[in-house]
């Protein structure tokens, strides 16, 4: 009654307010995310419809264009240009002349719109129960993921019609409601993707028999149809190339992901490929159909559907990467008892789904199997070996808490900015951790790269300018050293040796170092350091990007002798040993110095001894004498580095607040168990 007197309104009940704040960031949230997916999507059509014709739509001008195997009066299957089923080419056959109006705009938007209904339809299939939260975000997030996702980028560049099948057998399992509907939905799929037959047995031991023999009795219907439509194409199609091998491509091409193409990749031919490709395809099924199953009886329909999807995609003779779209569903499973694990399999999966597989490991002939066959191993993970939680298990909705460091007091009042992401005790998932770090430096090379537009030569004459600008203000400054440095070390054969060991091999082996240790032995201040040298990193791209620059030793008539890479040949474009390789006017600001200092000074703040502090900061003393030496850095790019490093701990300052180093633990309100002694002694140290 006073609060109503003094403000004339009713007092608001308590906790209101809260919830009220809380509602509206969700609403933003939402919003936000739903604008992420528009701009997605208008991305992807502007990057289709912004090529030249003949470029775009390849595969869709191949069939219907003016000479498409659509309009011949002979077999679809004469030029292998056609990769359908004979049911699909009877469908899409009165549909040439229209198709061929509209192969521009008409095509894309109608598969954008199958992309968003298949983003909604999954989003509403999602495993009961889900938060308010996640009901409202799920669709936004699905469809921006399908929009990233390599599948239907493909799908789009080439106007291929593979979201059919993946959206009618979600149709058929999520939205109609009668049997036979539903059934009939996922045999039509199956008619125009064979391997979808799969899903059939799914449906009969789930219980759903009446549903599949619907789909076994419609995936006959159609494919008798066509048969007798087109008796020679049917037979060509489903005996000369054994149902869709050899059309399209060699089947040992990297774009066939499934076990056949693995298979000839190997080197294996022949009756021994053939027989074996025949044995572990009929594990993979059986054993896929069988995981399906029991997830099925676990209330995760969407799960089993993804697991069933993977096995076809393991088990079709051939899988090109815009057939590759259920290997993204299966992201919706959780892996793992700790809450901080179950960021793992689905960080995988995206990566996987979303970026080529050369950022996802190093360019190493030892690792070229597992390169080369990624998304087949990604697929053959969930479909057999995945250790998906059921929701019966304690684990599944309420894992293992994560266990955090005690806030410590910042100097400043709003800091940290971003109070949520609080320093956890407990060492990261090591996967997740190299995984990241392998796609953010194939990140970092491919920004290095584009900063002069993809080529060398592109920036040469800017990168020069820069150069002859830095040279100007270091002799202003009186601080031009590099000529008498690199020739002082020149004449001196054992230090010029040294220098450029040095140079070629400390530069990845010390960070790598540091973040190792600090991982097994002190896994607080490895978060910390970890997002100190990711922003120090993102900040130099950005000038990588704004101010390509020469090295001394790529600056006709300074006289530097490039004493690394050897003598350069000026009147080439593209010169030097690693011209090719990577972006040469990266050089401000140079985080060969940068990397340095940021060891040098996460050693001296962590390490517990004085002469290890003392041995850490002398990296970045010989580290700024290696790249001045031998010729591969001005003074003022490690003025550079250093600024970026600093800027990078101070970011980590602001955003996540002041080191937690070995502080004790935070109990969160889910966690009431004591801690083990390990961990009590991780606390307490």
């Amino acid at each position: 009654m006073a609060n109503a007197e003094q403000s004339g309104r009713p007092a608001e009940p308590f906790g209101a307010t809260a919830v009220d704040t809380a509602r509206a960031r969700l609403r933003v949230a939402r919003l936000g995310l739903w604008l992420v997916a528009a701009v997605l999507a208008v991305r992807q059509v502007a990057v289709v419809l912004g090529t030249p014709r003949g470029e775009r739509l390849t595969d869709l001008e191949t069939w219907v264009g003016p000479n498409g195997v659509l309009h011949v009066n002979g077999s679809l299957y004469d030029s292998t240009r056609f990769t359908g089923t004979p049911f699909g080419g009877l469908v899409l056959k009165p549909l040439t002349r229209a198709a061929e109006q509209a192969l521009g705009w008409g095509w894309t938007f109608g598969t954008l719109l199958l992309v968003a209904a298949l983003g909604l339809v999954v989003a509403r299939a999602l495993p009961q129960p889900v938060s308010r939260r996640t009901s409202l975000l799920a669709a936004p997030v699905a469809i921006s993921l399908l929009m990233l996702s390599l599948p239907v980028r493909n799908t789009l560049w080439l106007g291929q019609t593979s979201i059919i099948p993946v959206l009618l057998v979600l149709l058929g399992c999520f939205v109609v409601r009668g049997r036979h509907a539903g059934g009939a939905l996922i045999g039509l799929a199956a008619a125009l993707q064979p391997t979808v037959l799969l899903f059939a047995p799914l449906l009969w031991f789930t219980g759903r028999r009446r549903a599949a023999a619907t789909a076994g009795a419609s995936f006959l219907a159609c494919t008798l149809l066509a048969w007798a439509a087109m008796p020679h194409d049917s037979y060509t199609y489903w005996v000369h190339h054994m149902a869709g091998v050899g059309l399209g491509g060699r089947a040992d091409a990297l774009g066939n992901q499934s076990l056949h193409g693995a298979l000839l990749r190997f080197g294996l031919s022949g009756p021994l490929e053939i027989a074996l490709f025949l044995t572990l395809g009929a594990a993979v099924a059986a054993l896929g159909v069988r995981r399906a199953v029991r997830y099925a009886r676990d209330g995760q329909l969407l799960l089993a559907v993804a697991i069933t999807g993977c096995a076809a995609v393991a088990v079709s003779p051939t899988t090109w990467q815009h057939q590759l779209l259920w290997v993204l569903p299966a992201v919706v499973g959780r892996v793992g008892k700790r809450a901080s694990d179950r960021y793992v399999w689905p960080v995988a999966v995206i990566l996987v789904m979303t970026l080529p597989a050369k950022m996802m490991l190093p360019n190493m002939a030892s690792l070229y199997p597992l390169r080369d066959n990624v998304v087949l191993l990604a697929a053959l993970a969930a479909a057999t070996v995945m250790p998906f939680l059921s929701r019966t298990s304690p684990y599944y909705r309420t894992p293992i808490p994560t266990q955090y460091a005690a806030p410590v007091p910042a100097r400043w009042k709003r800091i940290p900015l971003l109070p949520f992401l609080r320093r956890v005790l407990t060492r990261p998932n090591l996967l997740l951790e190299l995984l990241l770090i392998r796609v953010t430096y194939a990140a970092y090379q491919q920004v290095r790269l584009a900063a002069t537009g993809g080529t060398i030569s592109g920036g040469r004459e800017r990168a020069e300018a820069h150069g002859r600008e830095i040279l100007d203000i270091e002799r202003f400054l009186h601080i031009d050293i590099e000529h008498w440095a690199n020739h002082a070390v020149v004449k001196v054969g054992w230090l010029r040796d040294f220098f450029d060991f040095y140079y070629t091999s400390f530069h990845f082996v010390v960070p790598l170092s540091v973040l190792a240790v600090l991982y097994w032995r002190r896994p607080v201040d490895y978060r910390w350091a970890r997002s100190s040298l990711g922003f120090a990193t993102l900040l130099a791209l950005v000038g990588f990007w704004l101010y390509p620059l020469a090295p001394p030793r790529l600056m006709p008539g300074l006289g530097i002798v490039d004493t690394v890479h050897g003598v350069q040949d000026f009147t080439q474009p593209d010169y030097g040993t690693l011209t090719s390789l990577t972006n040469q006017y990266a050089a401000m600001p140079s985080l060969h110095f940068g990397w340095s200092l940021w060891c040098g000074m996460a050693i001296a703040i962590v390490a517990p001894k004085w002469w290890m502090k003392a041995l850490g900061l002398l990296h970045p003393l010989f580290t700024v004498s290696a790249i001045v030496a031998t010729g591969n850095h001005w003074v003022l790019d490690a003025v550079g580095g250093a600024a970026v490093v600093l800027a990078g701990f101070g970011l980590a300052y602001v955003l996540q607040g002041p080191r937690a180093g070995s502080a004790a633990v935070t109990p969160t309100k889910d966690d009431h168990r004591p801690l083990e002694p390990e961990k009590e002694r991780t606390a307490s140290a």
